[in-house]
């Protein structure tokens, strides 16, 4: 699969509110630092995680499924930190539970092409196999040196 530069920029631009999917408390995890850089960047990430539902991440409450997210939450994207197997339920009660939705969006590992074409159907855009975090960095020029930043910033430097 590929994405234009300007189809990915015009979603990461249109997009203010990310449910992330397989979202962990643990910050070593990339699901962590991702959700973390993401809302550095002015985005509202709400984590789903049905092993931590009730905790706070990122001043935010975690969920335990698509469903709970609040129906006055106007999500624009579902990104999934899941394996691929997991894909079609998740699609499957995005449509159901978020009628604003415009885009899901598989990380990198992730690809579903059953999925993809279902989501399509219902008028969403779908990106696979790819990060937000990285295509933000790489689509707004924020890649450092390393050709990395993980959004993390220390009080020692």
């Amino acid at each position: 699969m590929t994405y234009s530069d300007t189809h990915l920029k015009q979603i990461l631009q249109r997009t203010r509110i990310i449910v992330c999917v397989g979202m962990s408390p643990n910050p070593i995890r990339p699901s962590n630092y991702v959700g973390r850089y993401l809302s550095l960047r002015g985005y509202r990430v709400i984590p789903v995680n049905p092993g931590h539902a009730g905790k706070q991440l990122f001043g935010e409450t975690v969920q335990p499924d698509l469903a709970s997210i609040p129906k006055d939450c106007a999500v624009d994207m579902v990104d999934i930190f899941r394996r691929s197997e997991s894909v079609p339920a998740i699609v499957d009660e995005a449509i159901e539970s978020l009628p604003e939705l415009k885009t899901v969006w598989m990380q990198i590992g992730v690809e579903h092409a059953a999925s993809a074409a279902v989501a399509e159907a219902a008028g969403l855009t779908v990106i696979q196999n790819r990060c937000p975090k990285i295509e933000y960095q790489r689509l707004f020029s924020e890649l450092r040196m390393g050709g990395f930043n993980t959004g993390i910033i220390s009080s020692k430097l």
